[in-house]
């Protein structure tokens, strides 16, 4: 685990603390398919900035998950850059805006915080290519490889007037 004692920092406001760690994120689930960050472990770089009220936490990283594509299912990957930035307030009895939850018994957790900005910073899909047609919901088979359509199956006549009246 990644964490940066806040505590043994010594910093005054206005002065800085850069720090470059190595972290090993574990596999994001996502509809209950697993995305590895590849390779496993990363570096990311994270910035301890004092304030007069507070501390101000910057963290950048660049990672790679793998997984499959959540159209077809076939492999995807998919590259995400974070920068981010948390606050936490010194004084104790501060709003729970103004305080990071990440910041835990005087250490500031960077695994949970990185894992956190990995996921928030995905796409809303991904692909395994911007195209990507899915799967024929028909019968399963990949539309990117075997493009196809089917006869329309006659409606069931007890739908019969249900139809009348959408056509109404």
């Amino acid at each position: 685990m990644s964490r940066i004692p806040l505590r043994n920092l010594r910093l005054r406001p206005g002065e800085e603390h850069r720090e470059t760690l190595r972290l090993r994120l574990e596999p994001l689930v996502l509809g209950g398919a697993a995305y590895a960050p590849t390779p496993a472990e990363t570096t990311a770089d994270v910035v301890v900035q004092r304030a007069a009220s507070g501390d101000v936490f910057r963290l950048a990283l660049s990672i790679r998950l793998d997984g499959p594509c959540m159209r077809c299912l076939a492999p995807a990957s998919v590259d995400v850059d974070v920068v981010a930035q948390e606050y936490e307030a010194t004084d104790p009895t501060a709003d729970a805006e103004l305080r990071s939850e990440y910041v835990v018994d005087g250490e500031l957790d960077v695994d949970a915080w990185a894992r956190d900005q990995v996921a928030l910073a995905l796409p809303d899909q991904i692909l395994c290519r911007p195209d990507c047609a899915g799967l024929c919901p028909v019968c399963g088979k990949d539309l990117n490889a075997e493009p196809h359509e089917h006869p329309e199956v006659a409606a069931d006549p007890r739908w019969a007037a249900l139809e009348r009246l959408e056509l109404e």
